[in-house]
C-alpha cells in the first residue's frame, strides 16, 4: 500500500469508528448526564440509544444515495453535520433539546456507517483490500480502546458536557484525510431511492426493538406483542415490496449467497455482545462492584496496542487463506468472553477479570470484523458499493440496537427468578420480596438503551442479597447469550467456503 492510500484509508478508519465510539461514550456516563438534565429514569434507555436507532433505520436508504449522489460527497457531509449537531448537543438546557441533537445526530452518524466502508472498496485494489479492512479494525481498536477512558476523564474533571467534544475532533480529523486523500468514485446513473422499502425497513426494527423492550412487563401486553406483530408484517411486505421494485433498498439476491449471509449474520452478532456487554458493564461495574466512570473507561484500554497488532494480522490472514478460518476463530473469542464472565462473576470480582473479558470481547470482535466485512464488500459492484456495504452497517448498527434490548430482557427474567428464589429461602413472600425489591430500585427502563437501578440497589436489600442476586442473573445472561456466537461459528464452518471463490 502507497502512503496516499494508507492515510485515505486512515482518515475512513477514523469515520467509520465515530458512529461505534459515540452512543458507547453516552452510555458509559448516562448516569452523570440523566441528573444533570433531570432525565426521566423511564427516557434514559431512549436517550442511549436514539442515534443508534436512527442509524440502524436509514444506513439503507444513505448506502443508495451515496452510489447515486457519491459516495465521497455524503460522507463529508456527514462529518461536517456530526461536528455541529455534537457540539450544539453539549450545550443543552435539558433532556427534551439534547433528544433532538441525538435524533439530529443519528442522520450525521448514518452516512459515516454506511459510507465509509463503501468508499475504501471502490478506493483499494481487490487484492489488498483485506489488508485495507485490517488498517480499519486496527484504527477502530486504539480509538475504542482510548475513547471510554477519555471521555471518563473529561466527565470528571469537566463534567458531562465534555462528552460532546471527543468525537467532533475525531470527525474533523477524518474531514481532513478524506477531503485530501480520498477520490470520488463514478456514480451510478440517476435513479429513484426506494423510500417506500426503506420505511417498511425502518418501521420492522423499530417495532422489534421497541416490542422486546416493553415484553420484560410481559409478553401478552399489548405494548409488547402489538410493536412485535406489526414488525413481523412490516418485513413481510418488505420483502414483497424488494422483491417487486426496480430499484430496491436491499439486494435480496445476494441473500442466496450462504457465505454472504453468515458474514452479515457475524457482523450482527458483534454488534449485538458489544452494544449488550456494554450496558453489563456499566451496570455490573457501578451498581455491584462501585467502580466510577473513569475506571470502567480504564477497562478498555489494556490490550489495546496487541488488538491493533491482531486485526492488522487478521487482513493479511484472510488474504492468505481466506476469511473462514479467522471468521471461526474470532467467534470462538466472542464465546470465551461470555463463558469467563458467566463462570468468574461474584459481587467481589477482581477488576482483572472484567478486564480480561472486555478484552477477549473486543479481540474476538476485531478478528470477527475483518473476514466479515471483506466477504460482505466482495460482492459489490463498483457502482452499488455504497448499496452492499449499507447492508453491512445495517446488521451491525441493528446488533448493536438490540444488544442492550435483549440483554436487559434476558437479564430482568433471571433476576426475578434469583431474588424470588433468594426470598423463598429466608421465608419471605413473593409479595414482600417483590415490595422490597421496589422500595430500594427502579423498575428496567422501557426504552431500549440501559437497565436504569436505583444507585442504593445492593446496600438496602431489605433482607434479600441482591448483590448475589444481581450477579448471578448476570452470569447466567452471559451464559445465554453465548449461544449466539457459538451457533454463527457452526454455521460458518459448514458454508463458508474453505477457498477463495472466483
Amino acid at each position: 500500500m502507497t502512503a496516499r492510500l494508507v492515510l485515505a484509508t486512515l482518515g475512513l478508519a477514523i469515520a467509520f469508528a465515530i458512529p461505534g465510539i459515540d452512543p458507547r461514550l453516552l452510555t458509559l456516563n448516562l448516569g452523570a448526564v440523566g441528573e444533570a438534565l433531570d432525565v426521566p429514569p423511564g427516557q434514559l434507555g431512549f436517550l442511549a440509544s436514539a442515534a443508534s436507532l436512527v442509524v440502524a433505520a436509514a444506513v439503507l436508504a444513505v448506502g443508495n444515495l451515496g452510489d447515486i449522489y457519491g459516495l465521497k460527497r455524503l460522507l463529508v457531509y456527514g462529518l461536517v453535520a456530526h461536528i455541529g449537531v455534537e457540539l450544539l448537543g453539549g450545550l443543552s438546557p435539558g433532556y427534551a433539546f439534547l433528544l433532538v441533537t441525538r435524533m439530529a445526530d443519528g442522520v450525521a452518524l448514518t452516512a459515516m456507517a454506511g459510507l465509509s466502508l463503501a468508499l475504501l472498496t471502490v478506493s483499494v485494489p481487490s487484492t489488498i483490500r483485506p489488508v485495507a479492512i485490517g488498517i480499519v479494525m486496527a484504527t477502530d481498536a486504539v480509538l475504542y480502546g482510548l475513547s471510554p477512558l477519555v471521555g471518563g476523564w473529561a466527565v470528571g474533571i469537566v463534567g458531562w458536557r465534555a462528552l460532546f467534544v471527543v468525537t467532533p475532533v475525531l470527525a474533523l480529523v477524518a474531514l481532513l484525510l478524506i477531503v485530501r486523500y480520498v477520490a470520488e468514485p463514478p456514480r451510478q446513473r440517476a435513479r429513484a431511492l426506494d423510500v417506500v422499502g426503506v420505511g417498511l425497513f425502518g418501521v420492522a426494527l423499530l417495532g422489534l426493538i421497541y416490542g422486546l423492550s416493553a415484553a420484560q412487563n410481559g409478553i401478552t401486553a399489548a405494548q409488547a406483542w402489538a410493536p412485535l406483530l406489526g414488525s413481523a408484517l412490516a418485513m413481510a411486505v418488505f420483502v414483497r415490496h424488494e422483491r417487486r421494485a426496480p430499484y430496491p433498498a436491499l439486494e435480496l439476491a445476494l441473500f442466496a449467497r450462504p457465505a454472504f449471509v453468515v458474514a452479515l449474520l457475524a457482523v450482527l452478532t458483534v454488534g449485538f455482545l458489544c452494544g449488550g456487554f456494554s450496558v453489563v458493564l456499566g451496570q455490573f461495574g457501578g451498581l455491584v462492584l462501585g467502580l466510577s466512570a473513569k475506571t470502567i473507561g480504564l477497562v478498555y484500554l489494556p490490550g489495546t496496542v496487541l488488538l491493533a497488532t491482531v486485526s492488522i494480522l487478521a487482513g493479511h490472514l484472510v488474504a492468505k487463506y481466506t476469511a473462514r478460518p479467522v471468521l471461526i476463530s474470532g467467534l470462538v473469542v466472542l464465546a470465551a468472553s461470555g463463558l469467563v464472565l458467566s463462570i468468574i462473576a461474584t459481587p467481589t470480582l477482581a477488576l482483572w477479570v472484567l478486564v480480561l473479558t472486555t478484552f477477549l470481547l473486543n479481540l474476538g470482535a476485531d478478528l470477527v470484523s475483518t473476514p466479515a466485512s471483506d466477504t460482505t464488500l466482495s460482492y459489490a459492484a463498483p457502482d452499488k458499493a455504497g448499496s452492499v456495504a449499507a447492508m453491512r452497517s445495517t446488521f451491525g448498527t441493528a446488533g448493536y440496537a438490540l444488544g442492550p434490548t435483549v440483554y436487559i430482557l434476558v437479564f430482568n427474567v433471571f433476576f426475578q427468578q434469583q431474588w424470588m428464589a433468594d426470598a423463598q429461602s429466608r421465608g419471605m413472600s413473593a409479595e414482600e420480596a417483590g415490595r422490597a425489591v421496589d422500595s430500594v430500585g427502579s423498575s428496567l427502563a422501557h426504552s431500549p438503551g440501559a437497565s436504569i437501578f436505583d444507585p442504593n440497589l445492593v446496600q438496602q436489600a431489605s433482607g434479600l442479597a441482591l448483590d448475589w442476586d444481581f450477579t448471578n442473573a448476570i452470569r447466567l445472561t452471559m451464559l445465554a447469550v453465548t449461544v449466539v456466537p457459538v451457533a454463527v461459528a457452526i454455521l460458518a464452518y459448514f458454508l463458508v467456503p474453505r477457498r477463495e471463490r472466483d
